[in-house]
């Protein structure tokens, strides 16, 4: 499914976002940039050690829930790997959609600083992080098409959703809001 947002295009598949010829992957990080499960883990295993060592490098303090920091790709056939923190689910009551939103926006305008023409997110916070799939959805489509309003660019936005629960949810917030081209 693919929309055009100010000449530029986002875009959901449903597949694993460690296979995406693109110029930069999202992974979906914990604070401490310290590998994980889910995203994390895979992005950690097909990437190899060179990730983490320049991650462990750059950003010795790790990373604040909201935002997000760059790497290289390691064995990945992306360029770059863009670790973004998302928050942990409690109700929405401690600024979770703010801080999501801060996540994907902080990708995106990295991807930009980084002349990155294409960018893949995952489903961030949905896995161990619990954030419901159908409020993150809306939340990450809204931020991507308002950063690609405002910014113009990247010129491809993929959102690649593991299982077809979370493509569909994305797939309504992406109708609702743009409705797709």
């Amino acid at each position: 499914m693919k929309a055009t947002i100010c000449g530029q295009t986002l875009e959901l598949v449903e597949g694993d976002i460690t296979k995406q010829r693109v110029d930069a992957i999202v992974n979906a990080a914990n604070s401490r940039l310290a590998g994980g499960g889910g995203v994390d883990g895979a992005i950690h295993r097909g990437g190899g050690p060179e990730i983490m060592a320049e991650t462990d490098r750059l950003h010795p303090d790790g990373c604040p829930t909201g935002s997000a920091v760059i790497s290289c790709a390691g064995r990945l056939p992306a360029k770059h790997v863009i670790h973004a923190v998302g928050p942990v689910w409690s109700g929405g009551r401690r600024g979770e959609p703010d801080l999501l939103a801060g996540a994907h926006r902080r990708c995106l305008e990295l991807a930009v600083e980084h002349d990155c023409r294409s960018i893949a997110f995952p489903a961030i916070s949905t896995g161990v992080y619990g954030y419901p799939l159908d409020q993150a959805a809306r939340v990450a489509i809204q931020t991507a098409i308002q950063f690609l309003q405002e910014q113009g660019r990247p010129e491809l936005v993929r959102f690649v959703l593991f299982g077809r629960p979370a493509y569909d949810e994305f797939a309504a917030a992406l109708t609702e809001l743009a409705p797709p081209s």
